[in-house]
């Protein structure tokens, strides 16, 4: 065994978990940040994550502190509005259209979409550039023994780590958030969400659609042009067996389905990557801190593919435990420090879960009472001038007092 000594011990290697060793390198700090698999960075390759995010406004100064944002921009694509759409009547066609401008509120745009696998080669490019970050992949985390003044983890290797703060960024089902006593709500749906990209021959003009029907929301979200086309990525959910019979069929006839779904906004939709199935939750965990552990993203909370919230919230997480570890690095770790960091974070994390639980279960509900009321809502509650802009401030990850 091996003996390894470092300020921050990160444990998870996806999105999350390599942007908050960027931010933490990028302060200064020393930092190990592990992951039992390797991270997959091509689209065509196997195991290749093929969703998308939608990085927010606030979500920007963590990717500029974290030395981030200048590798990424040229890959984003802007959103400027987001459409919400009914399509709940007899047929698909939509119903009811709301426009959510980002012009209304701000000089940016609402936020930048990129693609996940592309995230992944991007940050770890930029942790080779930080001399104060290691990375290694196919090693997990093996046991973790806390004690006051540090975390004392054992890898998957041998190699044992001593660390002032550990930070499980390992995901929903977190073995680190499990050694360390924390328990977790978890709601299940029955619903799972297929992830893939899209052609279509209407230009997307930067805009994000939202279209509810029934099963949960149909969203399109604008991607760079590929071979000339209009280019978007799609996160459609549904009833898991739904799902599944639309990942099997042929693609012929999964395009043609898909653009019934779509109510042909963008005209025919063609599949221009695999499809890819992911399980569909709420999960929140009971606190957010352990002796010297502090659980950020889908380790601490889980939320459906709804208003972009997921890996927002993540980077939340990540600028509020950056704040409080340069404000005060000598109680890096310490319970006072944690116990912060929960204060600020769970109780914002607890509502938006909520909240997104809401709007997902409205989403789901397919008798046609339910969604003459949902057409009913955006008409009206969305059209109203103040309300809509709370709700883009709101759905931006903007605090409403701000």
């Amino acid at each position: 065994m091996t003996d390894h000594s470092t300020d921050i011990l990160i444990s998870g290697g996806g999105v999350a978990g390599l942007t908050a060793a960027a931010a933490f390198g990028s302060a200064g700090f020393s930092v190990l940040c592990v992951d039992p698999a390797p991270p997959v960075t091509e689209e065509t390759a196997d195991g290749a994550d093929l969703r998308t995010t939608a990085f927010l406004q606030p979500s920007l100064k963590v990717l500029k502190d974290a030395g981030l944002w200048d590798r990424l921009a040229p890959f984003a694509t802007d959103l400027q509005v987001m459409r919400i759409v009914d399509a709940g009547g007899k047929t698909p066609a939509p119903r009811v259209t709301r426009d959510f401008n980002a012009r209304d509120v701000s000089d940016l745009p609402f936020g930048w979409n990129l693609p996940n696998w592309l995230l992944r080669r991007e940050i770890l490019a930029r942790l080779k550039e930080l001399p104060n970050v290691t990375f290694r992949p196919g090693t997990g985390t093996a046991s973790v023994l806390t004690r006051d003044v540090e975390a004392r983890v054992t890898l998957s290797d041998g190699t044992r780590v001593r660390a002032k703060l550990l930070i499980a960024a390992d995901g929903r089902n977190s073995p680190v958030r499990e050694a360390v006593g924390i328990g977790a709500k978890t709601i299940r749906y029955g619903q799972k969400a297929l992830a893939f990209a899209v052609t279509h021959p209407e230009p997307h003009n930067n805009v994000s659609t939202e279209i509810h029907r029934s099963g949960g929301p149909f969203t399109l979200v604008p991607l760079p042009d590929r071979d000339g086309r209009p280019c978007s990525a799609i996160v459609w959910m549904e009833r898991g067996p739904e799902v599944l019979r639309l990942a099997a069929l042929p693609e012929a006839d999964f395009n043609a389905e898909m653009t019934a779904r779509s109510g042909a906004l963008y005209g025919p939709l063609k599949l221009e990557t695999r499809r890819t199935v992911w399980p569909i939750i709420s999960q929140i965990a009971h606190r957010m801190w352990a002796e010297r552990t502090a659980l950020i993203a889908e380790a601490a909370h889980v939320v459906p593919p709804i208003g972009a919230q997921g890996l927002n919230m993540s980077l939340a997480d990540i600028r509020v435990l950056l704040e409080l570890s340069r404000a005060a690095p000598a109680d890096i770790g310490n319970d006072r420090m944690l116990d912060l960091y929960h204060r600020r974070r769970h109780p914002e994390v607890a509502a938006r879960v909520a909240g997104i639980d809401i709007l997902n279960r409205t989403s789901m509900r397919g008798e046609r009472i339910a969604r003459d009321l949902r057409a009913a809502g955006i008409a009206g509650l969305y059209g109203l001038p103040p309300v809509r802009k709370t709700l883009m401030r709101a759905g931006m990850g903007v605090r409403l007092s701000a």
